[in-house]
């Protein structure tokens, strides 16, 4: 059988983004943009993951940062956006099963373990209440919930969205988009309707 190998720091990067995008229900924050690695000013913060939920009461912000040494976790303390605000709403640890320990989080914290086939179980923080229910999350929210620094959060989803194109192009397509989703929706219904119709009346005679 051969060995596993250990998880890089890219490897956990990409396994923190797939989390992030995942729904409250399956243990995740349920975010509708999520990306690695994306910098968030010019000399700001480049969180090794960050996503954005935009709906239910635990909308906002969600950062990972992603350790694959004990060396690295214990200086992450000493970064200049940690002593002074920083990225998200809602901050986690993400690293393989033993490497840290709950109780060495800083205040507010969550954890998320690894294991050696890329599946994550959440140890601390918001995560952990995710399968108990709207009502254990509603709860928790605002117990873990961080000041994030929004203007660096701006300037973030302000270089993704222009790195993806012409916004207002965009935005145009996708009302053309769901404009004829909705003509051919209709168009459908009407189809489906006659058909009947026509089936009916060959079969019974009858009017419908």
């Amino acid at each position: 059988m051969n060995a596993l190998i250990p998880m890089s720091h890219n490897d956990l990067c990409m396994v923190a983004v797939k989390w992030l995008k995942r729904a409250n229900g399956a243990g995740g924050p349920g975010c509708h943009v999520a990306v690695s690695e994306c910098r968030s000013g010019w000399t700001g913060e480049i969180p090794d993951a960050i996503g954005f939920r935009c709906a239910g009461h635990n909308d906002g912000s969600t950062v990972v940062e992603c350790k694959t040494s004990r060396s690295d976790f214990l200086a992450d303390k000493k970064k200049p956006h940690r002593l002074d605000g920083g990225l998200g709403n809602w901050r986690y640890f993400m690293a393989p099963s033993g490497l840290i320990r709950a109780d060495e989080l800083p205040d507010g914290w969550g954890l998320l373990e690894v294991n050696s086939r890329g599946h994550v179980k959440a140890v601390a923080g918001l995560a952990t209440f995710y399968q108990e229910g709207y009502g254990a999350v509603q709860e928790q929210t605002s117990i873990w919930r961080h000041n994030s620094d929004r203007e660096r959060e701006q300037f973030l989803l302000v270089k993704l969205l222009h790195r993806v194109g012409d916004a207002e192009q965009l935005n145009r397509n996708l009302k053309a988009a769901y404009a004829e989703q909705a003509r051919l929706g209709q168009l459908n219904t009407e189809l489906h309707d006659r058909l009947r119709s026509t089936r009916l009346k060959a079969y019974t005679g009858a009017e419908p």
